[in-house]
């Protein structure tokens, strides 16, 4: 036993090496259609694009519900992001993020084919009026290969969570805080907690519904799939990683997807408390931390080639320096002013960071059933030498149809023999 689980540990050693057959990140992943394939088969992938829909049709505002619904339903929606960009748009826009500190350029040598791949990643039809994604939204994974959700599918499944967690978080919000008695004071009444949304306060919920949809929409353009059934790399950019903090030390680099989908929105001309509470994803703008959703927001800008404050989504302070803006009632004091610590912020803002949070389980989720799975391989045909062959016709299938939440919940309960069964299920209907 000891040895086998030695073995089943250098096999996923040698699994996370990365790619056998790494291909230029500059044209179309070769693995796409593939993994286009494996996520149609899965039941939980077509429910969990269901659902969204359902989320996305559910929204009031009729610009945000059609652009929504076109973004993710749509096969051949167009990237306006990236709508008539040419060769020497995108080498202008790249000179800009580089002035103004919103790459790194020691990137350019390092990312698989330069920085220019990293912040426009390879489209269909690309520098045309219609720019397509490369692959379907549905089948794009959550996160780089080996981490979260990294299976076809793996994005609707990660976004379904993520919705699902902002609604929740939103109903807590309304019922701990919003909910008054006769006479009119705040209470927390017998029944808090039951999905009763009934309040006194106002946290909008085309927000609460709509961002947890939107913020990963850049990860069909980065996590294209290589032939191999493995993933492209991911370029981090949205400051220089020393000095982002207004100049002071700070870090705000992050996930290109994250920019790019941000840029998106902005494109389609969704709204500043909308954006930005997109934009709070991966980090929430109070805490000292209101330079990265700042940045963000400055590099998605550029992305898009507008205005920030113009079109609403920044303002400046005294200072100079690009700030959140005071949107709806906020602006009564100007907390920039009177106190420059001070973030304007939303709710929204906040609830959207904390529903992003299903990586915390999820990553460490993958690692330990990528284990179990390398372990029960060849009781299934599947060996880890050939890994073309076990990621398309094992790991990604598995992934794609079980997730690793539900097994590493299973393995922990049952162990081997609790995630067999489910193996054995997959086998029986033919998936793998």
């Amino acid at each position: 036993m000891l040895r086998a689980t030695k073995a089943a540990t250098a096999a996923v050693m040698f699994m996370m090496s990365g790619p056998l057959f790494a291909q230029s990140q500059t044209v179309p992943g070769a693995g796409n259609a593939a993994a286009a394939n494996i996520a149609q088969s899965s039941r939980i992938v077509e429910s969990a694009m269901d659902f969204l829909v359902g989320q996305a049709k559910s929204l009031n505002d009729p610009t945000l519900r059609t652009q929504t619904l076109d973004a993710i339903s749509n096969v051949n929606t167009c990237v306006m992001h990236r709508a008539n960009l040419t060769d020497a748009a995108k080498d202008a826009i790249l000179t800009t993020l580089k002035n103004q500190g919103l790459v790194r350029p020691s990137d350019d040598a390092t990312f698989p084919g330069g920085l220019k791949a990293g912040v426009f990643p390879p489209l269909v039809n690309d520098g045309s009026k219609c720019p397509q994604l490369p692959q379907p939204f549905y089948s794009a994974p959550g996160s780089v290969f080996h981490g979260h959700h990294s299976y076809p599918g793996g994005l609707p499944v990660h976004e379904s969570n993520n919705d699902v967690a902002d609604e929740h978080l939103a109903s807590e919000y309304r019922s701990v805080y919003g909910r008054s008695e006769k006479g009119g004071l705040p209470a927390i009444q017998q029944g808090s907690g039951n999905g009763s949304d009934k309040s006194d306060i106002f946290i909008d919920q085309d927000i609460i519904v709509g961002a947890p949809i939107w913020h990963d929409w850049g990860k069909p353009i980065v996590f294209q799939w290589n032939s191999d059934g493995s993933e492209f790399q991911e370029l981090n950019f949205g400051g220089n990683g020393s000095t982002d903090n207004f100049g002071a030390a700070g870090d705000s680099t992050t996930g290109g997807h994250h920019i790019i989908g941000v840029a998106e929105a902005m494109k389609r001309g969704l709204s500043p408390a909308f954006v930005i509470t997109q934009a709070s994803a991966h980090s929430a703008p109070s805490s000292g931390n209101e330079f990265k959703v700042v940045n963000w927001l400055r590099a998605a800008a550029i992305l898009a080639q507008i205005d920030p404050v113009v079109a609403g989504y920044l303002t400046k302070d005294s200072a100079g320096n690009y700030r959140l803006p005071a949107l709806r009632q906020l602006g009564q004091i100007n907390f920039l002013a009177t106190t420059p610590s001070q973030t304007n912020i939303l709710a929204e803002y906040e609830l959207h960071n904390l529903s992003d949070a299903d990586f915390t389980f999820s990553g460490p989720a993958i690692s330990m059933v990528e284990t179990v799975l390398a372990q029960l391989a060849p009781e299934f045909g599947f060996s880890t030498i050939n890994q073309t062959n076990y990621n398309l016709g094992y790991r990604n299938r598995v992934l794609s149809s079980l997730t690793a939440e539900r097994l590493q919940i299973i393995y922990a309960n049952s162990g081997l023999d609790g995630v067999r069964q489910e193996l054995q299920l997959l086998r029986k209907n033919g998936i793998i």
